[in-house]
């Protein structure tokens, strides 16, 4: 019989490695390319500032799948 090594065996797979932070870039909501955005999928102010994170007081609340 083949003696065994008192060293753990490893596991194979992604999960050993330490999890990477991840790094978020500042987004300027009054560049170009955002003015045209907006431009496009609002329909009118609240609707821009509600999409930009600024929601009105008193607003109906979205329902809806929730984003991480």
């Amino acid at each position: 019989q083949a003696a065994k090594s008192s060293k753990p065996k490893r596991r194979k797979g992604k999960c050993s490695k330490k999890k990477e932070k991840k790094v978020t870039k500042e987004v300027d909501i009054f560049s170009p390319a955002a003015m045209l955005n907006a431009y496009y999928i609002c329909h009118n102010a609240p609707a821009c500032l509600e999409l930009r994170g600024f929601p009105w007081p008193g607003s109906p609340k979205k329902k809806g799948k929730k984003r991480k």
